[in-house]
């Protein structure tokens, strides 16, 4: 933890007019005393008549229960795709008090978002406040309690499955739990998945969910059943770090896992049939603090505890395009846009980027402009 200031999540929510039909979207990603960040991607459907899309990079973090001066907060900020600039301001916070928001998972339907507080979760909702014939997006304390996720323990891991059914959180002392969203009906309550439970992601599908503890193997679940199906056996100098889904370009869907090791960070494949090891290779020379995969499924996103951002080509594994110093400090969170030419980034360096990609005639990918906003809020460590 940096300065007593922790982010979570960043998410890059796209939202339309209210007289747009409800929305459809593809998922938007952490210790001591800070908040990892999930980042979400959100997609409208589409709808007669013509109305402008907009688009806004959600975080959550703070300073924790010390006496930081950070607020602990949800901070909303918008992009315009137009100019490619993010608000120099943000153009909602909602300050929380001594509760620090250590993780968040945003809804995929656009209905709110999930916090990871110090020893309870909290569910939050989206907000539209008509001001002089505009409408502004702003986000709420929900009605709704989470009463299953009370006094639970500090929680590192959340993730809803891509139909918003399902939601999975894994808590630091080991414990898995996936409930049926929004009842919270218990699927499954593992005491012991894990030592500790690091990530959590499942499967486009929603038919298996994959858990990466602080040490040895990751763990398949098949939802329905609530039954392990497979082990996913680390290398003996590997730790796994982060896992996603991704269909590849021959339609076959892949698993991907982000993994520390001695010589810096790796990324390992997995066939998602037989749940065997395809392949593994070494990526980037610095430890990875972050992660994502982009929904079209070409591009892995990885962040450094250097400040770097690395896009990967997900059929080569090869690097197509490094931002050096991106930030200043640990890149806490990754997020594509629904269509994946925007990555949003934020730092424990109190910052949030959304960086524009672009494949080249070459099938290289370069960076064509960059935003950055500084939030006097965050500081975040994975």
């Amino acid at each position: 933890m940096a300065n007593g200031q922790s982010p979570d999540s960043s998410a890059l929510q796209k939202r339309e007019d209210s007289n747009k039909e409800s929305a459809t979207s593809a998922p938007a990603d952490k210790d001591g005393d800070s908040v990892d960040k999930e980042p979400s991607a959100a997609e409208p459907q589409k709808a007669d008549g013509p109305a402008a899309s907009e688009y806004y990079v959600v975080l959550a973090g703070g300073g924790g229960e010390g006496r930081s001066g950070i607020a602990n907060a949800i901070v909303v900020a918008h992009f315009d795709f137009a100019s490619s600039t993010l608000s120099p301001q943000p153009v909602a916070k909602l300050v929380l008090g001594s509760e620090l928001p250590y993780r968040m998972a945003v809804h995929p339907k656009g209905d709110g978002l999930i916090c990871a507080m110090q020893n309870s979760c909290r569910f939050f909702e989206w907000d539209e406040i008509e001001e002089s014939e505009t409408r502004k997006l702003d986000v709420k304390v929900s009605d709704k309690t989470l009463d299953l996720l009370q006094d639970v323990g500090q929680q590192l891991a959340l993730a809803y499955d891509t139909d918003s059914s399902t939601l999975a959180v894994g808590g630091e002392e080991g414990n898995l739990r996936i409930f049926k969203w929004p009842s919270m009906e218990v699927i499954l309550n593992e005491d012991q998945a894990h030592s500790s439970v690091k990530d959590l992601c499942f499967s486009p599908d929603g038919k298996f969910l994959v858990s990466l503890g602080s040490r040895g193997p990751g763990r398949v679940w098949d939802v329905p059943s609530a039954k392990v199906v497979a082990s996913l056996p680390n290398g003996s100098d590997e730790v796994f770090f982060s896992c996603r889904f991704a269909q590849s370009r021959d339609n076959s869907l892949i698993l991907y896992i982000a993994a520390i090791t001695g010589k810096g960070g790796s990324i390992v494949t997995w066939n998602t049939s037989s749940w065997k090891r395809l392949r593994s290779k070494h990526v980037v020379r610095d430890s990875i603090s972050s992660f994502n995969v982009s929904p079209d499924g070409r591009l892995l996103a990885i962040g450094t505890t250097q400040g770097d951002v690395v896009v990967v080509d997900s059929s080569k594994l090869g690097v197509q395009m490094v931002v050096r110093k991106a930030h200043l400090g640990f890149v806490t969170a990754l997020a594509f846009s629904h269509d994946s030419r925007a990555l949003v980034s934020a730092s424990m360096d109190s910052s949030a980027r959304v960086t524009l990609i672009k494949e080249k005639k070459n099938g290289m990918y370069n960076q064509i402009k960059a935003s950055k906003l500084c939030i006097q809020l965050f500081a975040t460590t994975k």
